[in-house]
């Protein structure tokens, strides 16, 4: 039975949150006093003299509206990775605890883990890039404290299967953190609508990726509301800036045009992948969820070079494991899937 209180660190359990001055007043006013700004104005523009709310409840109720959930079982960050970084710093004694991941994936969860002075297991996903449930139980530690999957997986493209995962979530008596950063582009339901359900899951989202707002760096963290509290309590009291909560309102009012963005996205990437096998120097091209493509090529180094000398940057993945001669290629607009497709179909 998972219980959060047993994995939570005793010195988080115990502190408590810094309280800013917008914490401490509640209410109208006129005349504020109270937290040491510039009350002359700001040279960047209207409202930046003033400090953001720091629970940022206007941007969480309209997620709230739009995902289906409640504000309080929301977490803002500056993006996924603050998130990511807190999680660790909620419930894993450094030099004490572990966290396990499943290589290939996302590198952040590996370099938080070793900033928090945090030990890293990890098992390998299968062949088809899948969770090996009984694996993961195989190797799970008293001291393993959270699991992160990416679902769809940075930087395969796929979704793991949620079978697999709901397995995991009810044997695992930690944290299950589910990433997914790219769950816009996939014909799948978020693990959003299965926050009752497990207590022990985390749901990450971003900004960055079909919202086309990397720039400004929001991610979301959605949990249980005694998860997201702690979360709450250990995070930089100002975190999400006012001109990031402005902006991200904005957004939010557009989700016509959000729509169009990731049908337009979608459509090119099936054209890459209907295209990229008809080329001499292209092996394989995985199956994708998201707004890349993972291709198997027969001289990795080589093709990455010469696409960089054609002035298109991929990322080459070739030296991850289970990813041997591979590229990662991100969908582009048409114009620039067209100057890629060209450029790979001339490499000699």
């Amino acid at each position: 039975m998972f219980n959060l209180k047993d994995i939570i660190r005793p010195n988080v359990l115990k502190m408590k949150a810094y309280s800013s001055a917008r914490d401490e007043f509640k209410g109208a006013a006129s005349v504020f006093l109270d937290a040491n700004e510039n009350s002359l104005g700001s040279l960047a523009g209207d409202k930046y003299n003033r400090y953001p709310d720091p629970h940022q409840r206007k941007l969480k109720t309209r997620i709230a509206e739009l995902k289906g959930v409640q504000p309080e079982q929301i977490f803002l960050g500056n993006g996924s990775d603050e998130a990511i970084d807190l999680l660790f710093r909620m419930v894993c004694r450094p030099g004490q605890d572990s966290m396990l991941h499943l290589p290939p994936t996302y590198g952040m969860y590996e370099v938080s883990a070793n900033l928090n002075d945090v030990a890293l297991q990890a098992v390998q996903l299968t062949d088809d890039f899948q969770l090996p449930v009984e694996e993961v139980l195989l190797n799970v530690k008293p001291t393993t404290k959270i699991i992160f999957i990416c679902s769809p997986n940075n930087p395969t493209g796929n979704l793991i299967e949620p079978e697999s995962i709901s397995e995991l979530l009810r044997a695992f008596n930690g944290l299950v953190v589910i990433d997914e950063a790219y769950i816009d582009f996939a014909d799948a339901r978020s693990w959003t609508s299965r926050l009752q359900e497990f207590p022990n899951l985390v749901v990450l989202q971003t900004f960055s990726k079909a919202w086309g707002m990397a720039g400004l760096r929001l991610g979301l963290a959605f949990a249980s509301p005694e998860i997201i509290a702690v979360l709450d309590k250990i995070k930089p009291p100002y975190n999400i800036n006012e001109a990031t909560q402005e902006l991200a309102l904005q957004a939010l009012g557009r989700e016509e045009a959000l729509r169009d963005m990731i049908e337009e996205i979608v459509q090119e990437r099936e054209l890459l992948m209907e295209a990229l096998p008809n080329m001499p120097s292209v092996e394989t091209v995985f199956p994708s969820d998201a707004n890349f493509i993972l291709v198997k090529v027969k001289d990795p180094n080589g093709m990455y070079k010469y696409l960089l000398d054609k002035g298109i940057v991929v990322r080459n993945r070739s030296s991850l494991p289970g990813c041997e001669g591979c590229l990662r290629i991100s969908v582009g607009t048409l114009e620039e899937n067209q100057q890629l497709l060209q450029a790979i179909s001339q490499f000699n």
